[in-house]
């Protein structure tokens, strides 16, 4: 898709605009990776000089500082902001919330400050500077829902971005019950995502995914790679995939640009 590392940018002498932090899901996950090609091909149909770390990217840490494991977390951090610095990186963009909350947030202490945006917080920025224009006509009036990432909406308070992009697309959005600083965790945030739901417990993606079914969506929209996984997983648990799509706010927009 011709995508440059930073190495290869520095090899030339240049500074590319941002930073595309792709992180593991988006690097590794089948499903993830999908939402990582739509965000390039948004950036690609804006014109944005970007670069991605490559193989030189590693995990944020997030993961190990969310189960306790301090010690690896400040390792993992201090690696990449060492990296980063030596890049002289300014402004970082990923899809994954995480990612996002934890450069953004936990990185400063550690000496990495940068400037951060959310990959929906950017496409909005790219569409209001006349960088990127939407094809309105292609969802028109399609009924979805929105679910908040808990790293993008509680832990930053970012609920508009997505949401605007949505509007901006003529699509009818129907909020759960649940939503913005109230919604209901997919199941994925704290290392969740990795361990099996208490005895007795229903799986917390299924009763997310059931908040969701109420307001009868085609489609269910979310901004986190994670998110999209548990809520997909939800989906298939109440045997709907064949009715109802469960993609990324990046998959919207590069389907409706025609990219």
């Amino acid at each position: 898709m011709n995508v440059p590392t930073m190495a290869e940018m520095m090899t030339q002498g240049k500074q590319p605009e941002i930073l595309f932090w792709v992180g593991s899901a988006g690097s590794y996950d089948d499903r993830a990776k999908k939402i990582t090609r739509a965000f390039v091909k948004i950036l690609h149909k804006a014109n944005v000089d970007f670069a991605v770390l490559g193989t030189e990217e590693s995990s944020t840490g997030d993961v190990a500082k969310r189960v306790g494991n301090e010690f690896l977390f400040q390792m993992q951090a201090m690696t990449n902001i060492e990296l980063l610095n030596s890049y002289k990186i300014k402004k970082i963009v990923t899809c994954d919330p995480h990612s996002f909350n934890t450069i953004k947030n936990e990185y400063p202490g550690l000496g990495g400050n940068y400037e951060v945006y959310h990959h929906t917080q950017y496409i909005k920025e790219l569409i209001t500077d006349n960088r990127l224009v939407l094809d309105s006509d292609k969802y028109k009036e399609e009924r979805v829902t929105y679910h908040d990432p808990c790293y993008l909406g509680r832990a930053n308070e970012e609920y508009d971005s997505s949401r605007d992009l949505i509007k901006g697309l003529n699509l009818k959005l129907v909020e759960m019950h649940r939503n913005k600083s109230n919604a209901l965790c997919c199941g994925a945030g704290g290392a969740q995502m990795f361990k099996e739901s208490e005895k007795g417990n229903k799986d917390i993606n299924v009763l997310r995914t059931e908040d969701a079914l109420k307001t009868e969506p085609n489609i269910i929209i979310t901004g986190c790679p994670y998110c999209s996984t548990m809520m997909a997983d939800g989906i298939k648990s109440k045997e709907k995939e064949a009715e109802i799509e469960v993609l990324d706010i990046a998959e919207l927009i590069a389907n409706t640009s025609n990219l």
